[in-house]
């Protein structure tokens, strides 16, 4: 019987709403069979995976796990939600299916997650921090790709390209425009410097200045 790598195991367990779990792609994947027949053999017996044994993510939670995996890019125009599977979710799964091969990939599975919940015990400062800075990092994705949304639909200011000679004109419209927000500037230029400075100082009160440069 072919025996997993602890490393692989640990990589497909995933820390959503607080507790580890497993997504039933992969799952199906070791357990040799179709999603949608593992699907249908819990919903067969869906009276032994209460809430905390299995649940589906929400479009939240489903975007989080695309960001963060590209294995998952097929979800991101999806309208179906995966389940996810806890570590007693797992241990159910194995006499279900009633198979040979579920059987001993369930302990191999369940060993990954004490594994794992040994890890996170030791390093839980570590982990929480990370989980902030990718949180951070895909609320700026999000934004970054709304901006160039705009920008493909030409949804920019009445002026957004200036020739010489046009400076104040320039100068004038990032004013407005600064003024004009009412949580955040977001800046993007290699080339900063006091006049740029002396500009973000005219945002309104409580609104927030953040730039992205490059200084060699």
């Amino acid at each position: 019987m072919q025996e997993l790598l602890k490393n692989d195991l640990q990589a497909k367990i995933f820390t959503i709403r607080g507790i580890q779990v497993m997504i039933d792609r992969d799952l199906a994947e070791l357990y040799k069979v179709e999603v949608k027949r593992l699907n249908e053999q819990v919903k067969r017996n869906i009276e032994r995976f209460p809430e905390n044994f299995r649940f589906q993510l929400n479009n939240k939670e489903k975007i989080e796990l695309v960001a963060i995996c590209d294995r998952f890019e097929s979800w991101k125009h999806s309208g179906n939600n995966p389940f996810v599977f806890t570590e007693q979710g797992v241990a159910m799964l194995s006499a279900v299916l009633r198979s040979e091969v579920a059987v001993h990939i369930s302990i191999q599975i369940i060993n990954a997650f004490v594994e794992m919940r040994k890890i996170i015990n030791r390093n839980s400062g570590l982990i929480q921090r990370i989980e902030g800075v990718e949180r951070k990092l895909i609320e700026y994705d999000q934004k970054f790709e709304n901006i160039f949304s705009a920008l493909e639909k030409n949804n920019l200011p009445t002026q957004g390209v200036f020739f010489d000679g046009q400076i104040f004109d320039a100068y004038e419209l990032m004013s407005r425009i600064i003024r004009s927000a009412t949580r955040e500037n977001i800046l993007i230029d290699n080339y900063i410097d006091e006049s740029v400075l002396a500009h973000l100082s005219k945002r309104s009160e409580n609104v927030d200045a953040i730039i992205y440069t490059n200084f060699k």
